[in-house]
């Protein structure tokens, strides 16, 4: 047995002290594992979310990548992304965009985008990222750590429904300025009772610089609607996207057979009486396309210069024009170029090779572009003939020729 220790104590053999000393060794290494493994998994979270760091502007790179005032995101050259001045006193590590579901609509707003794979795009080059209706967490870090703050929305794109909305906002969240609601919100025909802060609460955060936006094609037909969003500000710019009156009237029937199968022929639908010829404009497949008569609801709230109007067959034939002009109408540096987009020639629509939230090409979900039925040319000539007066007032509200009648 060991002598007593100091006062008495028993001693403690050398074999336990050494024990007591390696356990603790252990804990302690056990700990730092344990710490430098959570950094790593941070690290590499962090790695697989985020985008390239912003750096300043100035150093190559196309797409406004000089411009004064902005920064680059960091990437190949020629990447025409940029990020608003008020911006760089904060985190700005941007990061990808999760997964989206597709969201169906009451409304006939399924899902937006679908994803193809690099070999299969309709055109040169280019690996880039979509988005799709649902709305995504926001994209940069400063927004999750919830810097920024909900505004109302500046622009709103409110119409026609089947005239190209969908495509535009999609294309028009490219833009690194543009914070948009991806499903339709539906306050200012649905859901006005709600109030303004259960509306404002829809929107995604934004920073300073940034544009809020939203999309309800239905609020072109809302006699109410002017007069709603104009209480909410005069300054509201609003987009309409307008498309050839009979293609859209076709266009809808086709959604609601599509739902509906048991529906009547288009051609029983479109007039009150087939042997008069007269068109049964309660229909509101019909009644959307009479784009005059509508405007002038919104001509009474809002001057001219306050709305821009899309045309739908221009989106698709030429979709970087169409975007110029409206990044032009909302004060946005012109980021989304020709380069963001192919044609693909099976869909028959441009679709988004340069966009964010995933590493492949997207395009116009499988509800978009379905194959119109047979209509009877009779009726067609008819319908054109009902629409033409209504076209050519349309062309002088707004000062444009769409040529829906050549």
């Amino acid at each position: 047995m060991a002598p007593p220790g100091p006062a008495g104590a028993p001693a403690t053999s050398a074999e336990p002290l050494s024990r007591s000393i390696f356990r603790r060794f252990l804990l302690m290494l056990c700990s730092l594992l344990t710490s430098l493994y959570v950094f790593y998994c941070l690290a590499e979270r962090c790695q697989s979310l985020a985008g390239p760091l912003v750096r300043p502007s100035g150093g190559g790179g196309g797409g406004g990548a000089g411009a004064p005032g902005r920064g680059a995101l960091a990437g190949g050259p020629g990447e025409p992304a940029g990020w608003p001045a008020a911006a760089h006193g904060k985190r700005l590590l941007q990061l990808r965009r999760w997964p989206r579901p597709a969201v169906p609509r009451d409304d006939g707003e399924e899902a937006a985008w679908d994803e193809e794979p690099p070999g299969l795009a309709g055109g040169p080059g280019g690996s880039g990222a979509g988005s799709s209706a649902a709305e995504a967490p926001p994209a940069t870090l400063a927004l999750l750590l919830d810097e920024g703050s909900k505004q109302l929305p500046q622009a709103i794109i409110i119409g026609v429904k089947k005239g190209g909305t969908r495509a535009l906002l999609e294309f028009l969240r490219v833009h690194p300025d543009v914070r948009a609601v991806g499903a339709e919100p539906h306050f200012f025909d649905r859901s006005y009772d709600k109030g303004l802060a259960w509306y404002r609460d829809l929107m995604p955060r934004t920073l300073d610089g940034q544009i809020t936006m939203e999309k309800t094609p239905s609020y072109f037909v809302t006699r109410e609607a002017p007069a709603r969003i104009s209480a909410m500000s005069k300054d509201t710019k609003l987009i309409v996207v307008v498309r050839d009156p009979v293609t859209r009237a076709i266009s809808d029937y086709t959604q609601t057979l599509s739902k509906r199968p048991d529906i009547p022929t288009f051609e029983s639908l479109t007039f009150k009486n087939r042997s008069t010829g007269l068109i049964d404009t309660s229909w509101s497949a019909i009644q959307i396309g009479i784009y005059a008569k509508h405007l002038e609801h919104w001509l009474r709230h809002f001057p001219l210069g306050q709305m821009l109007f899309v045309s739908g067959e221009r989106l698709i034939s030429d979709p970087a024009g169409e975007l110029g002009r409206v990044q032009d109408f909302l004060g946005l540096k012109r980021i989304i170029t020709d380069k963001h987009f192919y044609f693909n020639k099976t869909k028959g629509f441009p679709c988004l090779k340069k966009a964010e939230g995933s590493s492949k090409p997207h395009c116009l979900g499988k509800t978009k572009g379905r194959t119109h039925p047979d209509i009877d040319r009779d009726v067609v000539r008819r319908l054109r003939d009902f629409y033409r007066p209504f076209n050519l007032k349309f062309y002088q509200m707004t000062g444009q020729d769409f040529g829906w009648d050549g």
